[in-house]
């Protein structure tokens, strides 16, 4: 009998069923897009529960692909995007929409959790800055305009652990999602209670999910989960990681000379450290499961996915299906056309903004002539995304207690583009390591099972 792991990994677009064997060779994949609501200016929410017949749709159609039996899948896991917030009743039903990362209501609570002070000293109890994204200003957001949504909620989650609870019918989370979440403190690795009472969100601590190590085996999978999944009832389902942490894991970062780089939705860009970093707070901090290190990590929306829009909002379905015609996806087609451009001049400044930029700074082009090709354009939006990473990197080696970065781990959209991997390698000044696997973030979440049902020491 051979033994497989499967990893789900719910993106911020899409989500992905991965069968890996116990060699973490990729056996085979699914994929299901994740559609955005955008019900206001400035919201981006989900359905939980479409996700999650999504999710059980593609694990079903990924055995019936590989032909693998469900008796020798060994462990499941799962990994997702950090922060946004998914609140569930006592049965594990969402009892509202899902809430991304991306969304942006919350900003006023944290312009005024600036002016009146009390940013600065909650910061420094969960490690890491405050941004709207995070579930302690969307909770604070929801109280004021959700009423009766507290009651009717038992339980807060992310993204990971909405879907591994519906495998396995356990609702908690562990050390690397709620610390990148913003809402526990990252050294104990608990939540602080004078965190909730500063930011008045006291009703909700009773209703935090249980911390718990990230490669333990958090229950198995139910005969409802079985149904829907064509997975063996009783299947040990480890707990998983962030995506973050998980890209990193899988990516080999062990030592603080490397940098795990990751060009997808955001810009995530991160190193190790021996202990929490506190002289400069990162906007996300994590505990690390290897060698007992914690990641630091600066991101922001101004990655891969502005080359996604340009490839789906001004080339359009008659591109992508002209490409796809030649044996090649859009984004491939484009990828390869921009090496014929790299030999030229391009005066092209693409500032990539379209989700959010610094200072309220807007996207576009700047420079456009019309003897300018597509390509040309292509190679300004790769080149504008490559400067952007470096704009966070430095901010992330900005402070004392920063890391002595050797080279960088690309994972991503960029990483599957060797002009764009090349761009990297200039604009930061560091030689750029790909990885041969593509599904990074299910890779980290079942090294994590591979260890929680004792195939490997760590």
């Amino acid at each position: 009998m051979t033994s497989y792991l499967l990893g789900l990994d719910a993106g911020n677009t899409m989500t992905k069923a991965v069968l890996f064997d116990l060699q973490g060779k990729e056996i085979g994949a699914e994929r299901r897009r994740n559609p955005i609501r955008f019900p206001a200016p400035g919201h981006t929410e989900r359905d939980a529960d479409r996700m999650w017949q999504d999710s059980a749709e593609a694990i079903r159609a990924l055995l019936q692909e590989t032909g693998v039996e469900p008796s020798d899948i060994a462990a499941v896991s799962t990994s997702g995007y950090g922060a946004g917030l998914y609140l569930v009743d006592e049965r594990g039903n969402p009892t509202r929409p899902g809430i991304m990362s991306t969304d942006s209501r919350a900003n006023h609570v944290i312009e005024e959790w600036v002016r009146d002070k009390i940013a600065p000293e909650n910061e420094l109890r969960v490690q890491q800055r405050l941004w709207s994204g995070q579930p302690a200003p969307l909770l604070a957001w929801l109280q004021a305009r959700e009423p009766g949504l507290s009651q009717r909620t038992h339980r807060i989650l992310f993204c990971k652990d909405f879907l591994r609870g519906k495998l396995c019918g356990v609702f908690d989370t562990d050390p690397t999602d709620a610390g990148i979440a913003g809402l526990s403190d990252v050294t104990k690795q608990a939540y602080d209670p004078d965190f909730f009472a500063a930011l008045g969100l006291e009703g909700w601590v009773g209703k935090l999910p249980e911390i718990a190590p990230s490669t333990a085996v958090a229950g198995k999978i139910t005969a409802t989960a079985a149904s829907l999944t064509g997975l063996l009832e009783g299947t040990p389902v480890v707990r998983g990681v962030v995506d973050v942490v998980a890209a990193a894991i899988a990516s080999g970062i062990r030592a603080p000379s490397q940098m795990s780089v990751v060009a997808g939705t955001f810009s995530i860009n991160s190193t190790l450290h021996t202990s929490p970093r506190i002289d400069r707070l990162p906007l996300l901090q994590s505990p690390y499961p290897v060698d007992g290190l914690y990641l630091a990590t600066e991101g922001s929306p101004t990655s891969a996915s502005n080359f996604e829009w340009y490839c789906k909002s001004v080339l359009g379905p008659v591109v992508a299906a002209a490409a796809e015609d030649s044996g090649r996806t859009i984004y491939e087609s484009l990828s390869s056309r921009v090496q014929s451009a790299m030999d030229r001049p391009n005066n092209i400044l693409f500032l990539p903004f379209l989700f959010g930029g610094p200072n309220s700074a807007p996207a576009g082009f700047i420079g456009l002539e019309a003897a300018h090709t597509s390509a040309d354009i292509v190679r300004a939006i790769f080149e504008g995304i490559a400067f952007a990473h470096r704009l966070d990197i430095e901010a992330l080696s900005a402070g004392r207690d920063v890391a002595s970065v050797e080279l960088i781990r690309l994972t991503g959209g960029a990483a599957r583009s060797q002009p764009w991997a090349q761009i990297f390698a200039d604009v930061l000044g560091l030689p750029v390591e790909i990885t041969r696997c593509s599904e990074l973030g299910a890779l980290g979440t079942v090294m994590a099972s591979a260890v929680g049902i004792g195939e490997y020491a760590n």
